[in-house]
């Protein structure tokens, strides 16, 4: 075996390099992809959980408030604790500070450095050389870690820190060792004095007694009397679990996404080898007759396979590799999920992923050379060696067809696997699979039934029945066409019913004319709320303003292993319905209880199912901004609403319920409705005026029309799936590719076939019809099953990956001209490519080979 690849395959290698090296970089742009996205993932979650870890320590236990914070007098109660060793109480707050022009978020950590060292090593404040070493233990002192020394300048001895609705300035006296995004480190008790939380806490990290029993602990903490309901028990792990989920699925999805481009890379060798063992046939077949075995044949054709992925797939690692680095340096970690905002990671390469990505490529080579091996193989010798060509091959049962078709439906109805659609995407696979395994008996059930009404017309005859003898050969030759035109289908109406639903989507968030924001603000700290009622209650009497509306965000940890829900107050004095997309009428609210509106993700993660009391709100609230309650509120699930931002839930409630239950009044985001007839721009200018007037210049506004909020949200929808249309038109231009080379090998293998039509009167223009006729034929068998399985492809994915992977549905659009187009654009194009690919053969050598045997 290894003396016929270092002779016959590579003299035909080094007679076709670039056909070869197509199949090679087919395989090495699939590769890459999926392991530099592998990659950019691994390094992203590695250092944002790394940086995690610094900030949160290694306790043994955490306790978090499920909101806001809580009363220190919780720290007293847990540090008395026989099984405690060590208690240490944290204050986080969220705030800003302003590093040149710009204004950077900052998260400000105070601290009890007396008990950090053992606990929390990386937040223990480091004094600069010749610094105060009380500093640490001073008001109005801070010590910044590498991110924010930075954005400020290492030579910075003080900054500006926002507090409430006012700029105070701190000194810089130090550094920690923390990594991640920018963070500040001061006393605990300088902390609340400067936040005004006096008595109040966000985080209390436990350090136990060697022995202790956790579970026995965390029950006994709870059964104790005056325990408050709000505080959530953490094990060490759950914040790098909790960081991991926010981004798995998004993570997945894209892993998908690139092995798309893997799997077309498989049509792309079969195309290949399928060409070159056409060449070879009478090769082959004088292999046979000296020695060589039919099986022998098979393992050559699939060594030559695995030696194209193996190239390929080594390429693909170092391809992948740099653009891993290039992302990273360019992009950072996010890749356009928003889940790493802040994280500059650095690139962790990984032996395992390298190896398992590269034996995905060797795989995918290998089965795209599967069907040229066995075509070797099943060669029959004397024919092939006379010029005869190979045996029409015969049509499999469609049974097993069938029955995987079944088995993808089946699938599609199974669960999520630990929230990934894996058997959806399974399902996506047997569909595609079964689909292409009935194409032999689809084109016999369609052109047997037109046969007859082309009996009088010769040149369309002989195309069709060429399809109906040979329709294994021709399901061999579409196979491409189909897998790559149901995937460009299923992306295309995917993408238009999730593009239409969001724009349905932000008409019913967006109903007001205008909306104001304090820029000081942000999307990683909404929860600062820079407006007062008096500010909101006034720009309700501008001229051209009709009424306001307000919005403020708070989060929620509901569960120490998930993501933070959001809470979101908003104005409802109308009908919910006309604010929120709910799904179906809104529940009439008990009395006494406090309506609620939750989103798709609520209902998915936590069961918050219409007309039920949600326990798990009523808890978070018994411990808040405004102290513990005896009797916590009971809160009625009313309505179902979309939400295309919030992943892992969100929690909508009237404004004035959240005033009353929390006491702040203040809002970080207003609605304004103007009057007909109003310009926007004039009332824009007005809100400007009034804002430098009320707030001052330090407290910028940012100010945004519905149709701008409108344009730039779509703007960022289409640039986020661009990379889709990318991959449509390759895995298209690989199905095209495909049919040229099938046709190719067939065209090879026909050479006489032609030259007797040609001694029989058909003219050069006739022949080249046949074979294009033949291509429209084939192709149009392709773009049928290439749409019909894209249309059940873009239903498994509208309905079953998007819920199981983001917890949100969609309404199904299929844009039927996009699609009617894309499937004439590939018939045109199919039976362009069949006709370039018959030129060669009904020139003078097809002519002359007729006589080869004579």
């Amino acid at each position: 075996m290894r003396s016929l690849l270092s002779t016959f395959s590579w003299q035909e290698l080094r007679h076709h390099p670039w056909r070869n090296a197509a199949a090679v970089v087919a395989v090495m742009l699939g590769v890459a992809l999926a392991f530099s996205v592998q990659l950019i993932n691994a390094s992203a979650l590695d250092e944002f959980s790394s940086a995690v870890r610094s900030v949160n320590g290694q306790p043994d236990l955490e306790l978090r408030a499920a909101q806001g914070s809580f009363d220190e007098a919780v720290f007293a109660q847990v540090a008395q604790h026989p099984q405690v060793t060590l208690a240490s109480p944290v204050l986080e707050v969220q705030s800003l500070t302003i590093a040149g022009e710009r204004r950077l978020p900052l998260r400000v950590v105070g601290v009890d450095a007396l008990v950090l060292p053992s606990i929390a090593p990386a937040l223990m404040p480091r004094p600069a050389e010749g610094g105060d070493r009380l500093a640490l233990l001073a008001p109005g002192h801070v010590f910044l870690n590498a991110a924010a020394r930075k954005a400020l300048g290492d030579s910075a001895t003080t900054m500006q820190l926002r507090v409430g609705t006012q700029w105070q300035t701190l000194s810089v006296a130090g550094q920690v060792a923390a990594g991640g995004a920018g963070l500040a480190v001061m006393d605990i008790g300088a902390a609340q004095d400067l936040f005004e939380r006096g008595g109040r806490l966000t985080r209390i990290d436990l350090r136990l007694a060697p022995g202790a029993d956790r579970a026995a602990f965390i029950q006994s903490l709870r059964q104790s009397p005056g325990w408050p309901a709000g505080i959530q028990i953490a094990e060490p792990g759950d914040a790098a679990q909790r960081v991991s989920n926010l981004s798995r699925a998004y993570r997945v999805n894209l892993t998908v996404l690139a092995l798309v481009a893997l799997f077309t890379g498989a049509f792309l060798v079969f195309s290949v080898l399928a060409l070159s063992v056409a060449k070879r046939a009478q090769q082959f077949a004088l292999l046979g007759v000296l020695g060589v075995t039919p099986r022998e044949r098979l393992r050559l054709v699939l060594a030559e396979s695995i030696a194209l992925g193996l190239i390929g797939s080594m390429a693909g690692i170092a391809l992948g590799t740099a653009l891993a680095q290039f992302a990273l340096q360019v992009l950072g970690g996010d890749l356009g999920g928003g889940y790493f905002e802040g994280v500059a990671p650095t690139l962790r390469w990984s032996t395992g992923a390298a190896v398992l990505y590269g034996a995905l490529g060797v795989l995918a080579a290998g089965v795209g050379g599967w069907w040229p091996a066995r075509a070797a193989q099943a060669l029959p010798e004397a024919q092939t060696l006379k010029g005869l060509g190979a045996a029409p091959a015969r049509g499999s049962a469609h049974g097993i067809a069938l029955l995987l078709i079944a088995a993808g439906v089946a699938l599609a109805m199974a669960p999520a696997v630990y929230g990934i659609p894996i058997a959806a995407y399974l399902s996506v696979g047997f569909l595609l699979v079964g689909g292409i395994a009935a194409l032999p008996w689809l084109i016999a059930l369609l052109y047997d039934r037109l046969a007859p009404l082309f009996a009088r017309r010769v040149l369309p005859l002989l195309a069709i029945e060429r399809a109906r003898r040979m329709r294994g050969t021709a399901a061999v030759a579409v196979s491409g066409v189909v897998a790559s035109l149901s995937l460009a289908v299923a992306l295309t109406v995917m993408v238009a019913s999730f593009r239409e639903s969001v724009t349905r989507w932000l008409d019913v968030v967006l109903p007001a004319d205008l909306y104001v924001r304090s820029a000081a603000g942000g999307s990683s700290i909404s929860e600062q709320a820079a407006f007062s009622p008096t500010f909101v209650q006034s720009l309700a009497h501008l001229p051209g303003v009709v009424r306001t509306g307000t919005l403020r965000t708070r989060a929620l940890l509901l569960d120490p292993s998930r993501p933070s829900v959001t809470l979101i107050s908003r104005s409802l004095e109308e009908d919910a319905g006309r604010s929120l997309p709910l799904l179906g009428a809104a529940l009439p609210v008990p009395a006494g209880q406090v309506g609620i509106y939750v989103s798709e993700a609520m209902v998915e993660l936590y069961d918050a199912k219409p007309g039920t009391v949600f326990e798990p709100l009523a808890r978070a609230w018994a411990t808040g901004a405004a102290g513990e309650r005896a009797v916590p509120p009971v809160f009625f699930v009313a309505g179902v609403w979309r939400d295309y931002i919030r992943q892992f839930g969100a929690i909508t409630m009237d404004a004035r319920d959240f005033e009353r239950l929390s006491g702040e009044r203040n809002v970080s985001d207003i609605a304004l409705w103007l009057a007909p007839g109003t310009h926007a721009g004039t009332a824009e200018q007005a809100v400007r005026e009034f804002a430098a007037r009320e707030l001052g210049t330090s407290e910028p506004i940012e100010i945004a029309s519905v149709g701008q909020i409108r344009a730039t949200s779509l703007r960022i929808f289409d640039r986020s799936f661009a990379v889709t249309y990318w991959l449509q038109a390759v895995a298209i231009g690989i199905g095209l590719f495909g049919i040229a080379a099938s046709f190719s090998a067939q065209v090879l293998a026909r050479r006489k076939e032609f030259g007797l039509l040609a001694h029989l009167g058909f003219t050069r223009t006739q022949v080249l019809a046949i074979v294009a006729g033949e291509g429209a034929a084939w192709t149009a068998i392709g773009a049928v099953a290439g749409l019909v399985l894209g249309l059940a492809v873009s239903v498994v994915l509208v309905h079953v990956v998007n819920p199981q992977s983001f917890h949100w549905t969609m309404d199904l659009l299929v844009p039927w001209t996009r699609l009617l187009a894309l499937c004439a654009a590939v018939l045109a194009a199919g039976t362009i490519t069949a006709w370039l690919a018959g030129r060669a053969a009904a020139g003078h050598d097809a002519v002359m080979a007729v006589k080869e045997d004579w």
